[in-house]
C-alpha cells in the first residue's frame, strides 16, 4: 500500500536551484482579550456565527487548519497533512493561547511540538517567539506597564513553550527607542519592524575611529535581506554600547500577501518570493515577509494549503532554506547597523496616532471621525495613574515590593487563566510565600484584599488592549471591552480601599464624542454597555439557583470562575410552581473571596421566576424561612409564597431576565420543549393523514400546498434526529427507519436539516476511528468498526449531507500508525507516504483492500 503523489504536483518543472537563499514566512497569530471580566470566560457573539464567539471561529478557520494543513491531489485527494508551524516563524499572544490550550488541547499541543521540532531541525532555534502581553501600544505606556507587558510576554512563553524566547513581537510593531532600551534590559534579542519604520543605515566597520556615512532609507527603500544592529545611543564606547538587532520585512510581497491574492497558488507565491532574490552573488540573503497569522485561513480561505505545499514542495525543489530570525541571526549576525524613525508603527501612518488621536487610520473611506481617540486615551491615562497611586501605597501591607509581585503574578495567572479558576492552590501558596507579607501566608481578608489589588492591575493593563482604538468607533465592541475592564478596575480599588473613581472617570469620557447619535458620548457607552453587564455574587447565586430548578448541580460545583458549595438545598412542587430554598457558599476563584447566602426561587410556570437572595445569618433564620415558604406552597397560593418571600428575604429581586445570556437562552428552549412536542405530534398526524395528497401533488408535478409541505419537512426531520440520535447512546448501523427518512424526503421533495444531521454523523465516524486507535483492540484489525464506518458514509451520501472528514482522514492516519507502530516503526508526523510503507507486513491481503477502499471513501489518496 502507498501514498499516490498526484502527477499534476510533481510534473511542474524544477525551477533553477538559487544557493544561500533562506526564507522566513512569519504569522503574528493574535486575537484580543475577549472574556467578560466577571465571569473569565467569553460569552456568545452573535457575529461569530454558527461558532459560539470569534475566538471559536477563527481557530476553526485559521489555527488549527494550519496545525493540520492539507497538501491535495489536482482531483481533491489527501496527499499529506503539513503542521504549518514546524516551518512558520510566528508569534501567538498570551491570552490567546490560554484560551485555546483549554479548548482545544490537541491543536495547543501541535503548535507546541512544531516549535520543538522546528529548534531539532534549526539547531535550537525554535520559531516561536514571545509577543507583548496583551497587546498594548508600548510607546504609549509608561515604563512599569512596560516591564510588566513584557515579563509577562516572557514568563507565558516560557511557561508553555519550555525555552526563553530570543525575540519579541511588539503589538503594531510599535515602537521607538525607550522601548528599545526596555527590550535589551529584559534580554531581548531581536525584534522584527515594517521596511517604512527604518530612517537611515550604513555597513558596519570594524576599523576603529572609522565610519561610513549613512545611507537614507526613510521612504521604504531598506534592504530587507539582511538584520541589522539598532545601537540605543551613540553616547556610549564602542565597547559598550547596548544594541538590539532587527529583521525588516519585504513590505510589498507582505501586502500582497494580506491584501492581495498572491496566497492563491503556492506555484506564484513562491516565484513573487523568488522576484526578492538578488542576483548580487552574495553568500547568504534572507527573504522574510509578515502579516497577520489569520491571514492564513480566515482573511483568506484556505489559503493554509499553499503554505503547506509551499513549505514541503515548492521551496525544496528551490533549493531554498525554511529558517526562522533567530536561526538565520545564529549563523549571519548583522554587518549593517541601522536609525529608526523616532515613533512608528506598521499599521499608522502617522506614527501611533491610530492609537492617541484622530489621525484618520482605521476610518479610511468612512464618514466617521476618531475625535474620541484622545480623551479616552487620557482618561485611561489618568485612571491608570490612579491605580497606580493605590496599587503602590495600599499594596504596601501586603507585598514588600508591590511590582515585583505583580511581574510575578503571570505564574498565577497562568493557573487561572487555563482552567478560569486558580486551582493549583500550591502555586498560589508559593507565590505569597516569596512576595507577600506575612498576613497573606494565610487565607483570609489580606489574601482577598491583595489579590484584588493584583486583579486591580491586570485590568488596568487589560484597558490599554491596541484594539479598543484601532477602529472608528467608541462603541464598537472593542472599545466597549477595554472599557469593560477599566470599570472592573474601579470596582475592585473601591473593594479593597473605599476610593471612589467611576464618577470622575465617566464625567472624563464625556470628552469622547461618539458617531452613533444613541450614545452621544463616551460616558453614555459606559452606562448603556458597561455598567448594565456588570454582575454581583448575588447575581451569580441567582444564576445558580434559577438554573438549579432544570440542572442537578453538585454538591460542589463550579460555575465560570465560581465554586458554589451547597450546604442545603430543598425543591418541592405544587402543581405548576415549583419552589427550590438554599444555602451556598459562593467562593470567587480568582479573587479568593466568598460569602455565605440563602436564596428562595419560586416558578409559577412559563416564564415567570421569582428569586430572592440574601447573607446567611443563621441556621434558626434559614430554617425558619423554609418551613414558613414551604407552608405558604402548599396552600397552593403564588401571592402568599410571594408575599411570604418579600417578608423573609432583603429587597433584591432576580428573574428569569438576571441570568447570564447562555444559561437563559437554555431555560427558555426548555421551557419551550413541551410546546414543541405537542406541535411536532400535530404536524406528525397531518402528515400521515395527508401523505397520499402529497404524494399525488408531487406526480402530478404540482405544487404542494406550503401547509402540508411544512408538515412533511418538520415531520421527517424529527424522525432523521430522532433516529440519528440512536447513536448517540450505543446504537449501531444500519438503522432501517434511516432509509425510510431518506427515501421519503427524496420522493417529496423535502429539505432536511443536514447540518445538526450531519454532525450527529461525523461525531459518530470519529467515535468507530477513535475505538479502531485507542479502544480495547486498538492497533488490531476491527471488522465491526471497518462495517460501520462504510455504512455510516454510504447513509450520509443517501441522506445528502456534506461531511467535514477532516479529523476523520486524521483518525484514519493515526490508526495507520497504530499499524506500523506494531512492527516498531516511528511515523508519527501524520504524513501518509511515510506511515503506509509497511503496511503489508502489518495486514492481511483482504484487510489492505478494506482499508485502501475506506481511505478512497474519505478522499485519502492511497493505492494499493
Amino acid at each position: 500500500m502507498t501514498i499516490a503523489t498526484s502527477a499534476s504536483l510533481t510534473s511542474i518543472g524544477s525551477p533553477a536551484v538559487d544557493q544561500g537563499v533562506y526564507i522566513a514566512i512569519h504569522g503574528h497569530f493574535y486575537q484580543p482579550p475577549r472574556e467578560n471580566p466577571y465571569l473569565n470566560a467569553i460569552e456568545r457573539q452573535e457575529g461569530a456565527a454558527p461558532f459560539h464567539d470569534w475566538n471559536q471561529r477563527i481557530h476553526h478557520e485559521c489555527y488549527r487548519p494550519n496545525a493540520f494543513a492539507r497538501v491535495m491531489t489536482h482531483d481533491g485527494k489527501l496527499l499529506k497533512i503539513v503542521n504549518n508551524f514546524e516551518y512558520l516563524s510566528f508569534n501567538i499572544g498570551a491570552t490567546l493561547l490560554s484560551w485555546m490550550e483549554q479548548y482545544d488541547r490537541t491543536t495547543y499541543q501541535r503548535i507546541i511540538e512544531a516549535d520543538r521540532r522546528s529548534c531539532d531541525r534549526l539547531n535550537g532555534h525554535g520559531n516561536a517567539i514571545a509577543q507583548v502581553y496583551n497587546h498594548i501600544i508600548l510607546p504609549l505606556a509608561n515604563h512599569r506597564d512596560k516591564l510588566t507587558q513584557i515579563r509577562w510576554g516572557k514568563a507565558d512563553f516560557k511557561a508553555r513553550f519550555g525555552r526563553e524566547t530570543e525575540g519579541m513581537w511588539l503589538a503594531e510593531t510599535a515602537v521607538d527607542y525607550p522601548t528599545l532600551e526596555t527590550l535589551v534590559d529584559e534580554g531581548i534579542k531581536f525584534i522584527v519592524l515594517a521596511p517604512s519604520q527604518a530612517k537611515r543605515c550604513r555597513e558596519i566597520v570594524q576599523i576603529q575611529d572609522s565610519e561610513l556615512p549613512w545611507v537614507e532609507v526613510s521612504g521604504n527603500q531598506i534592504d530587507p535581506t539582511r538584520p541589522y544592529r539598532c545601537y540605543l545611543s551613540e553616547d556610549e564606547s564602542p565597547v559598550d554600547r547596548r544594541y538590539i538587532d532587527i529583521f525588516f520585512y519585504d513590505g510589498p510581497i507582505s501586502r500582497d500577501m494580506g491584501f492581495g491574492d498572491l496566497l492563491s497558488s503556492s506555484e506564484s507565491f513562491a516565484a513573487r518570493l523568488g522576484q526578492a532574490v538578488r542576483g548580487d552573488h552574495r553568500a547568504s540573503q534572507l527573504i522574510s515577509v509578515a502579516t497577520d497569522g489569520e491571514t492564513f485561513g480566515h482573511h483568506k480561505h484556505f489559503t493554509e494549503k499553499a503554505l503547506a505545499y509551499a513549505f514541503t514542495d515548492e521551496f525544496p525543489r528551490r533549493g531554498w532554506i525554511v529558517t526562522n530570525y533567530a536561526h538565520y541571526l545564529s549563523l549571519h549576525p548583522p554587518t549593517w547597523e541601522v536609525q529608526l524613525k523616532s515613533v512608528t508603527a506598521w499599521s499608522c501612518a502617522h506614527g501611533v496616532g491610530r492609537w492617541e488621536s484622530d489621525c484618520g487610520c482605521g476610518g479610511e473611506g468612512g464618514v466617521w471621525h476618531q475625535k474620541w481617540r484622545a480623551p479616552l486615551r487620557d482618561s485611561l491615562n489618568w485612571l491608570r495613574d490612579r491605580l497606580t497611586s493605590i496599587f503602590a501605597e495600599v499594596g504596601l501591607r501586603y507585598f514588600p515590593d508591590p511590582w515585583a509581585a505583580r511581574d510575578a503574578y503571570i505564574h498565577v495567572l497562568r493557573d487561572s487563566l487555563r482552567h478560569g479558576t486558580i486551582n493549583n492552590q500550591e502555586q498560589l501558596e508559593s507565590f505569597f510565600q516569596q512576595y507577600g507579607r506575612a498576613v497573606t501566608h494565610n487565607n483570609g481578608v489580606d489574601r482577598v484584599d491583595a489579590l484584588r489589588l493584583l486583579e486591580m492591575q491586570r485590568h488596568a493593563l487589560l484597558m490599554f488592549t491596541s484594539c479598543g482604538w484601532f477602529f472608528e468607533e467608541i462603541s464598537r465592541p472593542e472599545g466597549v471591552q477595554i472599557l469593560r475592564y477599566a470599570g472592573r478596575a474601579i470596582e475592585l480599588a473601591a473593594d479593597v480601599t473605599g476610593v471612589l473613581l467611576e464618577a470622575e472617570f465617566i464625567h472624563r469620557l464625556t470628552l469622547c464624542p461618539s458617531n452613533v447619535p444613541e450614545f452621544a458620548n463616551g460616558a453614555e457607552v459606559y452606562r448603556q454597555l458597561v455598567l448594565t453587564s456588570r454582575i454581583t455574587l448575588k447575581q451569580v447565586a441567582a444564576h445558580y439557583a434559577i438554573s438549579s430548578l432544570f440542572t442537578t448541580y453538585l454538591r460542589s460545583q463550579q460555575l465560570y470562575c465560581y465554586t458554589i458549595d451547597q450546604h442545603d438545598y430543598q425543591l418541592q412542587r405544587m402543581g405548576s410552581m415549583a419552589l427550590a430554598i438554599g444555602q451556598i457558599r459562593l467562593s470567587s476563584g480568582i479573587t479568593q473571596e466568598s460569602v455565605d447566602l440563602v436564596f428562595a426561587v419560586l416558578h409559577l410556570g412559563g416564564y415567570d421566576f421569582h428569586c430572592s437572595i440574601q447573607q446567611f445569618s443563621g441556621r434558626k433564620a434559614y430554617e425558619e424561612i423554609k418551613a414558613n415558604l414551604f407552608t405558604a406552597l402548599h396552600q397552593a397560593s403564588a401571592a402568599t409564597v410571594i408575599l411570604g418571600m418579600a417578608e423573609a428575604f432583603d429587597q433584591d429581586y432576580f428573574s428569569l431576565q438576571h441570568l447570564f445570556a447562555e444559561e437563559r437562552h437554555r431555560i427558555l428552549h426548555l421551557l419551550a420543549r413541551e410546546t414543541l412536542t405537542r406541535l411536532d405530534q400535530l404536524y406528525a398526524q397531518v402528515y400521515r393523514d395527508n401523505y397520499g395528497i402529497l404524494a399525488s401533488f408531487r406526480r402530478d408535478g404540482l405544487p404542494v400546498p406550503p401547509e402540508l409541505q411544512v408538515a412533511a419537512e418538520i415531520t421527517l426531520n424529527q424522525r432523521l434526529l430522532s433516529e440519528l440520535k440512536r447513536l448517540e447512546t450505543g446504537d449501531l448501523l444500519p438503522i432501517s427507519e434511516l432509509d425510510a427518512v431518506a427515501q421519503e424526503a427524496d420522493h417529496l421533495g423535502c429539505n432536511l436539516n443536514r447540518t445538526e444531521a450531519a454532525k450527529i454523523l461525523e461525531k459518530f465516524i470519529l467515535q468507530q476511528f477513535w475505538q479502531m486507535a485507542h479502544g480495547e483492540s486498538a492497533g488490531e484489525f476491527t471488522a465491526q468498526s471497518f462495517e460501520q464506518l462504510n455504512l455510516a458514509l454510504g447513509l450520509a451520501q443517501r441522506l445528502h449531507l456534506s461531511l467535514n472528514l477532516d479529523r476523520a482522514q486524521e483518525f484514519y492516519l493515526n490508526y495507520v500508525s497504530v499499524q506500523t507502530a506494531l512492527l516498531g516503526e516511528n511515523h508519527s508526523n501524520h504524513h501518509p507516504d511515510g506511515l503506509a510503507n509497511n503496511l503489508t507486513k502489518a495486514l492481511s491481503e483482504s484487510e489492505l483492500q478494506q482499508l485502501w477502499q475506506l481511505g478512497e471513501r474519505i478522499s485519502i489518496a492511497v493505492t494499493i
